[in-house]
């Protein structure tokens, strides 16, 4: 019972279940350089751990192997993506279409121009096993559902019955995805504010002509 009190107390101002979490964010955070600069498939759990500055078995009380840590990488990129689409949309309620689109991709961009890592991780093609690839592929769609379901409040629901309301959100995650990723990567020499400009126009210029178009086509079948 001593031991049990003495391993849940506070230490350092931090409760036994902050100091996991932290050692859980720290292990995240070595697995995103690991995954952005190429080297996932050579990782090793005793490696990685030495980049997080961590005993090897602190690894395993977050943690069954690599690849649930890489999901978790994964995963985390994606929720801080579309918690700031989201949060964006929430603020810019109530204003103009345009000032909603451009506060909406300069939060996304940001999230992932603060850590380039972040891009590469959610957009690349980091190394690893099939099950990474899928969970890619799955949060990316996650963010394509954030985006289908605000054009959806936006545009009305001729949306919801055409086919554009199922081609046109991933066209456009894709290529923002594809924009962002070649920015980070250096390839796009655009200025941070024009990138977020020019992406903002894309996205304008795709929904209006999506929705309007298929206006058209529910009301002239």
């Amino acid at each position: 019972m001593a031991e049990e009190t003495v391993r849940g107390r506070a230490y350092g101002g931090q409760s036994a279940d902050q100091r996991r979490a932290g050692r859980r964010l720290r292990l995240v955070d070595a697995a995103l350089t690991s995954m952005a600069d190429g080297t996932w498939r050579a990782e090793t759990v005793a490696r990685l751990c030495g980049r997080a500055e961590l005993n090897k078995r602190y690894f395993y009380e977050s943690f069954t192997d690599l690849d649930q840590l890489a999901v978790a990488a994964i995963d985390q990129v994606s929720q801080e993506v579309g918690q700031a689409a989201l949060d964006a949309y929430a603020a810019a309620a109530g204003r103009t279409l345009a000032d909603q689109a451009h506060a909406a991709i300069g939060a996304v961009v940001h999230t992932l121009a603060d850590d380039p890592r972040k891009a590469r991780v959610l957009f690349g093609t980091a190394g690893g096993p099939p099950l990474i690839q899928q969970h890619r592929t799955a949060a990316v769609q996650g963010l394509t559902g954030i985006l289908m379901d605000h054009a959806r409040a936006i545009h009305g629901v001729e949306l919801t019955t055409d086919t554009l309301a199922r081609t046109a959100p991933p066209f456009v995650v894709g290529g923002t995805a594809e924009t962002i990723l070649a920015w980070v990567n250096g390839t796009v020499a655009v200025p941070l504010d024009a990138l977020i400009d020019d992406l903002a126009t894309l996205w304008l210029i795709t929904g209006n002509g999506a929705a309007a178009h298929a206006r058209h086509r529910v009301r002239n079948p």
